[in-house]
C-alpha cells in the first residue's frame, strides 16, 4: 500500500501524534493507514466508545530507527465533514485499560 494512491492512505505532517494535531481522513474510512513523516506507518481505526463518543485507535508502529510505538487510543475532539473529506482534531491519549 506504501507509495501508491489509496483512498485509505492518510499521510500526515508530523512524525508523531498529539493533542490538538488536525488531519484528513476519507468520510468513509472507519479502517485506514496512517503514513507518518519518518515513514512509519500504523493502522488506524476510527471507532465509538461506550458513550458514543468517537476515538481513534492507532496501532503499534516501528519508526526507522528502530523504536517501537505501542499502540494508542486517542480522544477525537473534533470530527466535522468538509468537501467530501472528514476533518479529525485529536484530544488527549487515553490511557490503557488496566490488566489483572
Amino acid at each position: 500500500m506504501k507509495g501508491h494512491p489509496n483512498d485509505h492512505l492518510v499521510r500526515l505532517a508530523h512524525s508523531h501524534l498529539y493533542p490538538g494535531i488536525t488531519f484528513e481522513a476519507p468520510p468513509d474510512a472507519t479502517d485506514f493507514l496512517l503514513l507518518f513523516t519518518d515513514d512509519s506507518e500504523s493502522r488506524t481505526r476510527l471507532l465509538r466508545d461506550t458513550a458514543g463518543r468517537p476515538v481513534l485507535r492507532v496501532g503499534a508502529r516501528m519508526n526507522p530507527k528502530g523504536t517501537v510505538v505501542d499502540e494508542q487510543v486517542w480522544e477525537v475532539r473534533e470530527l466535522v465533514e468538509d468537501g467530501g473529506l472528514l476533518v479529525l482534531r485529536l484530544g488527549n491519549p487515553i490511557p490503557a485499560a488496566p490488566t489483572r
